[in-house]
Order: C-alpha cells, then structure tokens, then sequence
C-alpha cells in the first residue's frame, strides 16, 4: 500500500485530508509540523509527503532542504499544499524542489491528479 505524510499544523486540514485519501486506498502518516514531519520520514520512509508551506517549528522549505541533504530522501516526491496562491510563490515553491504544488482550498480530484502524476514518476504507482 503507498504511504503519504502529511505535513500540516491545521488540525482539521490534516485529518480531513489524511481521511480523503485513507478513502482512496493510501495508507497515511501526518505530522503537526515539518520537525516532526522529518522524523515521520525517517522512521516510516513514506512513498510521498504532502507538506504545508508555513508552520510552526519548520516550514515547508526547510523540511525540503533538508530532504534533499539525503539521497534516500531527496528521492521521495513532495507536493507543497498551501493558502500562498500567488503565482511568484507557487514558483518559489517549484523552484526549491517540489514535484508539485497545490493551493489550499482544493478539489479532492487535483490532489489526486498531483500525487498519480508523482507517483507514476517513482514507478510506485499502481
């Protein structure tokens, strides 16, 4: 079964969303904040991370950077899901390294499109 991670501090978007997509047939991991988030990666080696932009503890870039500080980790796709519409910051968002990037509110069949699309890139989906 493919495990995503779910970086996100709002309680709610991260249940609901881990819940949208337990529904689909992904196993889920979440964590509160990208500090967690990295210990979540390094424990549980998921097969893709969903990640806010901005949180407490760490934000999305740092947790991105420090992702691609490692080969095993690097490799793992990452979607950055945020409020930050703006065209200059879904670039930046692109820029630093993301497979994708999606703006907050979404449409459950754009998340699902985003993460089949990285997925099928890494061979993991099915």
């Amino acid at each position: 079964m493919i495990r995503i991670l779910i970086i996100e501090d709002s309680t709610t978007i991260r249940e609901n969303t881990a819940e949208l997509l337990e529904l689909e047939g992904y196993a889920t991991l979440t964590a509160s904040n990208g500090k967690i988030g990295l210990e979540q990666i390094k424990l549980h080696m998921p097969d893709l991370i969903l990640c806010d932009l901005l949180m407490p503890e760490m934000d999305g870039f740092t947790v991105l950077k420090n992702l691609g500080q490692h080969p095993d980790l690097k490799r793992i796709p990452f979607i950055f899901f945020s409020a930050k519409s703006e065209k200059m910051e879904v670039n930046k968002g692109m820029d630093a390294g993301a497979d994708a990037y999606i703006t907050k509110p979404f449409e459950l069949e754009e998340l699902l499109a985003s993460i089949e699309k990285c997925l099928k890139g890494k061979s993991l989906f099915k």
